[in-house]
């Protein structure tokens, strides 16, 4: 067992990783050790030097392995009590209602859009910080993550070994032992059948930090197959698999092929958004997590988690007729 924290106020320590947090990246390990901590200020102290793996420096992204000796420095954090800050209530509350699947080890949501996976960037709470004061005894971590604005499926693990076994079938062969289904509604008439998308993505940074993404030779390799479920008012209401998991990559391959997300700010089609959103109200990116399907315990534990459509999505359809 990794040693128990000490107060915030007393010098440097040193934790000794144990078999369980094996494969953990740096960053999350000093997020779980450092209760409370932005992520900015872990990576400023990781690139510091402040932080030493068995005596050297080490970047965020490091894989810790089982032994290895994290030197954490000491780090004055105010306590929620300190801060007179905990998530708000409505947050937790709608959270606690919005678990669709739980057990031992995964615990799943039907996450709101608007509502960021972690804090961070000027968002104090995240889904994350929000579950684990929703549930302290827990030890959660997200399994992955969504865009602010999508809802729909997010999974968290109780179990370092089950996060492990997920992230690992993430990785594999581009995450291919995971199936991971969207419901979206693009602009415009898609054709027939499933059209599948093979567009390299690269993530740029534009001026003030923000992410942008877009279709580069130069990017990853990325993979979605757009299937029409039905056409409504001149959209098309699509089910979208993906075979990787990039950073906005359906919202950039949806643009790339000429039909957008519905009320997409970044990469969608502005005058389109306003029509919609004047009539038929669709405040937000219509883009929803539906379906992910895997197996644990080396393929002998399948589960299929599914998140229904949030009904002011499911109105946006019916106004469309």
């Amino acid at each position: 067992m990794t040693q128990p924290d000490t107060p915030p106020s007393s010098g440097a320590r040193t934790v000794r990783i144990p078999d369980d947090r094996a494969g953990q990246r740096l960053d999350n390990f000093l997020l779980g050790q450092l209760k409370g901590a932005p992520r900015s200020l872990v990576y400023k102290l990781v690139r510091s030097g402040q932080v030493r793996i068995n005596g050297g420096r080490a970047k965020a992204e490091r894989k810790l392995e089982v032994g290895d000796e994290v030197r954490i420095p000491p780090v004055r954090l105010e306590t929620q009590q300190d801060a007179g800050r905990s998530p708000p209530k409505g947050l937790l509350a709608a959270l606690e209602a919005s678990i669709v699947f739980e057990d031992t080890r995964l615990l799943a949501i039907n996450k709101p859009s608007g509502i960021a996976s972690h804090g961070g960037s000027g968002i104090s709470f995240g889904v994350i910080e929000a579950m684990r004061a929703l549930r302290p005894r827990d030890t959660l971590e997200l399994v992955h993550r969504l865009d602010r604005d999508t809802s729909g499926l997010l999974v968290l693990s109780k179990k370092r070994s089950a996060l492990s076994e997920l992230q690992r079938l993430l990785r594999e062969d581009h995450g291919s032992g995971i199936e991971k289904r969207y419901m979206a509604l693009l602009l415009g008439r898609m054709p027939d059948g499933t059209m599948s998308v093979d567009a390299p993505l690269h993530v740029g940074l534009r001026q003030g930090g923000e992410r942008h993404v877009q279709v580069n030779p130069a990017g990853k390799p990325s993979m979605s197959h757009f299937r029409v479920l039905e056409r409504r008012g001149g959209q098309s209401y699509c089910e979208i698999r993906i075979e990787t998991g990039r950073t906005h990559q359906i919202r950039v391959h949806a643009q790339h092929i000429g039909h957008p997300v519905a009320g997409d700010d970044k990469y969608g089609d502005p005058a389109a958004n306003k029509r919609l959103r004047e009539q038929l109200g669709l405040k937000r990116l219509f883009l929803h997590a539906s379906t992910l399907e895997f197996a644990l315990d080396g393929g002998k534990a399948p589960y299929s988690l599914s998140a229904p459509l949030v009904p002011e999505l499911i109105e946006v359809l019916d106004r469309l007729g």
